[in-house]
């Protein structure tokens, strides 16, 4: 580089410098003015940064709670709706350990924000049962000894209670249908042999 292209002058400093702090001063007086800096059209829901109201069917219940824009749906189903069933592990979708049904379909509660669910049904694990009933999967999992530690249970009773559903209980749609639920105690025969138990 030759010395010319080097030099900058104190004007072109003190340009660059004034522009700079006028760009950065915008936004900051139009909140210190007190005016939104996105507008708002009707029938659009501004979400956050505070708590935001989220309705949906919890287990066949509609429910009502406040949530923070960033919130997912296993925490708030851990935390204000007080339902442990869904465990918390990866924390990215790569376990099945918070499977949780939305409308039908199943889904990692820790990969899904909250806010997704408003007007949605979400069902999980304890939302199975039918009061002291166990559901068939839920049944034949104890009949078949299918669980060691346990912690990959309730997200494993979730997948294959939907298989079960579907009718995908040979063992090459439970591998498959299955492949994103991992049990790290190993017990997949148990389990495989659960869920065709269940669609007897």
């Amino acid at each position: 580089m030759s010395e010319e292209r080097l030099r900058v002058s104190r004007r072109e400093v003190l340009k660059g410098a004034a522009g700079a702090a006028a760009w950065l001063g915008v936004p900051a007086a139009a909140r210190a003015e007190g005016e939104e800096r996105a507008p708002s059209w009707p029938g659009i829901r501004r979400l956050g940064p505070g708590p935001t109201p989220l309705s949906f069917r919890l287990n066949g219940e509609a429910v009502t709670i406040e949530v923070t824009p960033r919130t997912t749906l296993l925490d708030a189903l851990r935390g204000p709706l007080g339902l442990t069933g869904a465990k918390r592990a990866c924390d990215r979708g790569a376990c099945g350990a918070c499977t949780v049904w939305i409308d039908g379909r199943t889904a990692n509660a820790c990969t899904v924000l909250a806010l997704d669910v408003d007007g949605l049904a979400v069902t999980t694990v304890e939302g199975l049962s039918s009061g002291n009933a166990l559901h068939p999967v839920q049944e034949a999992f104890v009949a078949q000894d299918a669980l060691m530690c346990g912690f990959c249970t309730p997200g494993m009773v979730m997948s294959c209670a939907k298989l079960v559903e579907r009718g995908a209980v040979d063992e090459e749609s439970l591998r498959e249908g299955l492949s994103g639920n991992l049990c790290r105690c190993g017990a997949y025969p148990h389990i495989f042999r659960a869920c065709q138990e269940a669609q007897r």
